[in-house]
């Protein structure tokens, strides 16, 4: 069977795409290698996949169609499709850049649902969600039967609206589904504009880091291979379920920080900076049902996780 992984050249695609090859699989990554962030990390990641058996890749904009896709495997081969492809990040969603996030988080989905349905031998569809659908929820901690999703920014409704397509299809057509609910994903190949990549960076030149809020803020932090576990999993798995996927702690910034000085042998300097709109102030998953369901349990602790991140940074 073939793993079709969109995002692949990104942060947790090209981990997964790396982790199903390591099972002995086939995949197939998908990206549009969008300049969110710099290409050349994508790039770089690409290549490191493309010298290992079994990965092929094709670049193609999943929100102007799918006809790139329908020639590379044969029609009858079955495939998991692993949906990781988005537009990322609360902060910028708002204003006129919210276009994009309608572009590749709405319609690129809505596309490859098609794509899926008339294809026909897709056997699960396992798409990648985010805790920013919960907003600020009245208790702690988030659960997916109990908690309503309430966005809190332009992102987060982009994300639940394309949680609503993938059950859609599911119902209307058959198409087994499963969504993941990442909380804060982190770890080695983490994006350039996420918190610790910048505040380890930050740390290791010897200069302030920019915090925006007090840092009393909590976040339930997952370290990017429990996600990828938890990925392949659900791909296994009978479907139809939403299932949150956290590290299983609450943590304040504040005591982020204070680890990583621990970790870097260094004492961190900190800029606060106004908490911009679309932030919310806590996280915290129940991932009793990915536990339930999966056998999934989160295997890292946040401070392995830091070292590992920290270890990957320092020769950059």
């Amino acid at each position: 069977m073939t793993g079709i992984v969109t995002g692949a050249a990104g942060f947790i695609g090209s981990r997964l795409c790396a982790a199903l090859l390591s099972l002995g699989g086939k995949v197939l990554g998908i990206d549009c290698l969008r300049d969110y962030y710099d290409v050349a990390l994508k790039q770089r990641n690409l290549r490191d996949l493309s010298a290992r058996p079994g990965f092929s890749f094709s670049p193609g904009d999943l929100s102007l169609g799918t006809a790139f896709i329908k020639d590379i495997l044969p029609p009858d081969e079955p495939v998991v499709v692993y949906h990781l492809a988005a537009q990322a990040g609360v902060r910028k969603s708002w204003g006129s850049d919210f276009s994009q996030y309608t572009r590749d988080n709405i319609t690129a989905t809505q596309n490859l649902l098609e794509w899926a349905v008339q294809r026909g031998s897709v056997e699960h569809f396992v798409f990648a969600s985010s805790s920013s659908v919960y907003g600020i929820p009245s208790e702690m901690p988030m659960r997916e039967d109990v908690t309503v999703p309430v966005p809190h920014s332009p992102y987060g409704v982009t994300k639940l609206a394309a949680e609503n397509l993938v059950r859609l299809y599911g119902s209307n057509h058959g198409l087994v589904w499963t969504v993941l609910r990442f909380f804060t994903v982190y770890g080695p190949g983490q994006r350039p504009d996420m918190a610790f990549n910048r505040f380890i960076c930050s740390a290791l030149a010897g200069t302030p880091i920019t915090l925006y809020g007090t840092g009393d803020q909590t976040r339930d932090f997952t370290y990017v291979d429990d996600v990828t576990r938890a990925l392949i999993l659900a791909g296994r798995s009978p479907g139809g379920l939403v299932m949150n996927l956290g590290g299983g702690v609450r943590v304040s910034v504040n005591r982020v920080i204070e680890i990583l000085e621990v970790v870097l042998k260094t004492g961190i300097s900190v800029n606060r900076l106004p908490v911009p709109p679309g932030d919310v102030p806590d996280t915290w998953a129940d991932t009793e049902r990915a536990h339930r369901v999966l056998g999934w349990l989160p295997e890292y602790t946040l401070g392995e996780g830091l070292a590992r991140e920290a270890e990957w940074l320092k020769p950059l």
